[in-house]
């Protein structure tokens, strides 16, 4: 696990954005993984501006959500599917059709989630997955308990999690749905970069369980502590509580600017 200490969260989303540059550069049919949440629409806006300046094309790109809440209607403002589409697919040149969400409509949600996986496979796997993290170390909607090898599948929000989440809903916890689908830890570690971004002291005891921390479900974050390719992008109040934060500014210091992350 690589973690970047930045100054600032625009500075994480300027290198999130560059690795993304840099992947479609060299690939021009990649596969995203794109999350939702407050943490990476400083990214999709700079993805944005890098498009509107000609730097970037997405016509060959294709991608996949996350997850999504179950109970909203379609077309619902803060269904992610909704936010993904406000936040940047109409603001780039994505081919019809190529950003997909799992289908929280469906009358067979077990069914809908073995679809979504099997949809993702077909596609050649995710090559760089965006995430970011919940207080209680959730990515996606894995909250604390959930298997390590776990794939896409129903989830019960926590209180905390609703809690959270109830700024997008006027502040009104129980407009937020208690159900989701989500892509699982299994199914998040198959993707062949995985990019994290943390702003804000509030995610900061949850980073340093994800990064420091014990091998845990408790800690469903922990779990890129496994994979080959995993990036932690944080400012500095996200990394406040990280006992060896000195130590990553040094091998963020050292590392030769030609291998990017």
């Amino acid at each position: 696990m690589e973690v970047v200490i930045l100054d600032s969260p625009h500075q994480a989303a300027l290198l999130a954005a560059e690795s993304v540059r840099a992947l479609i550069s060299r690939q021009s049919q990649a596969v995203l993984g794109l999350a939702t949440g407050s943490s990476p629409l400083a990214l999709y806006a700079e993805l944005i501006r890098r498009h509107e300046a000609g730097e970037l094309s997405f016509s060959g790109v294709k991608a996949f959500t996350l997850d999504e809440y179950v109970g909203l209607p379609a077309g619902h403002a803060e269904s992610y599917r909704e936010v993904i589409r406000r936040e940047l697919e109409v603001h780039v040149d994505f081919a019809p059709d190529a950003v997909q969400g799992p289908n929280a409509q469906a009358a067979d949600l077990a069914q809908a989630c073995a679809q979504y996986e099997n949809a993702i496979i077909a596609a050649g796997g995710v090559d760089l997955q965006i995430l970011g993290i919940g207080t209680d170390g959730h990515i996606a909607f894995n909250e604390p308990g959930s298997s390590l090898n776990s794939l896409t599948r129903v989830k019960t929000l926590t209180a905390q999690t609703r809690k959270d989440n109830a700024r997008f809903f006027h502040d009104d916890i129980d407009a937020v749905p208690a159900l989701c689908l989500t892509q699982g830890l299994g199914t998040i570690q198959r993707a062949r970069h995985l990019v994290l971004l943390a702003t804000g002291e509030a995610k900061a005891a949850a980073v340093a369980a994800m990064v420091e921390g014990p091998l845990s479900a408790s800690c469903p974050a922990s779990v890129l502590q496994l994979h080959p390719h995993a990036t932690v992008l944080l400012d500095e109040a996200a990394a406040s509580s990280l006992h060896n934060g000195d130590y990553y500014r040094e091998v963020w210091s050292a590392k030769p600017k030609w291998q990017g992350l």
